[in-house]
């Protein structure tokens, strides 16, 4: 009963989608028709601007953090570990706009904040190093999804959290395959803000 609840409660909430929302609320766009059309973080701050493109950020992240977070320390790992899987299906192929959602990366990191936070930083820490050198947000994510399950590996061997965390890298890979196909035909845009 508990593992259904923890996975329904967090799939409705991680799916959510907070960068349309704002887009919508603050801007009057819809943000699925500018940019990349994705409704993730990313391309929010490049339409929308510095400030919704990082408050969609920290609310991509919360909605990964918080549910896994309750069931995780009032029920435990297993439920946890289903909580965040919730969450992530439901950001990345949210109910509310057609099964059409983010790429998983912000509420990812919000999922192991509350699972790993050393093992979360170290992937975020990739991440950003990437993001600021090579300026492309798709490779640093799907390089930090590849750093993730390496490093949970080393902590925790061959367990649950090590599964998941492989099972998450491959969805957000998997997630990226149009930007693999611009960044094989040197097509992909490198990361600029809008400063609004």
């Amino acid at each position: 009963m508990y593992y259904v609840l923890a996975f329904i409660l967090s799939y409705g909430f991680g799916g959510i989608p907070f960068g349309f929302i704002l887009g919508k609320r603050v801007k009057g766009l819809d943000i699925r028709q500018h940019g990349s059309g994705n409704i993730g973080f990313t391309n929010v701050l490049r339409v929308c601007g510095v400030k919704l493109g990082l408050t969609a950020f920290f609310l991509d992240v919360f909605k990964g953090f918080l549910p896994v977070f309750i069931f995780n320390h009032y029920l435990g790992l297993p439920y946890g570990i289903l909580a965040g899987l919730g969450a992530l299906l439901g950001h990345t192929f949210t109910p509310y706009l057609g099964f059409l959602g983010g790429k998983g990366v912000a509420t990812g990191l919000g999922i192991f904040i509350a699972l790993s936070p050393l093992t979360a930083a170290i992937a975020f820490g990739v991440w950003l190093v990437l993001v600021i050198v090579v300026r492309y947000v798709s490779f640093a994510s799907m390089s930090a999804g590849v750093v993730l399950p390496i490093v949970i590996y080393i902590k925790y061997g061959t367990s649950n959290i090590f599964l998941f965390s492989l099972i998450a890298a491959i969805l957000v890979i998997i997630r990226h395959k149009d930007n693999i196909v611009r960044l094989v035909q040197r097509k992909e845009h490198r990361f600029s803000l809008k400063k609004t």
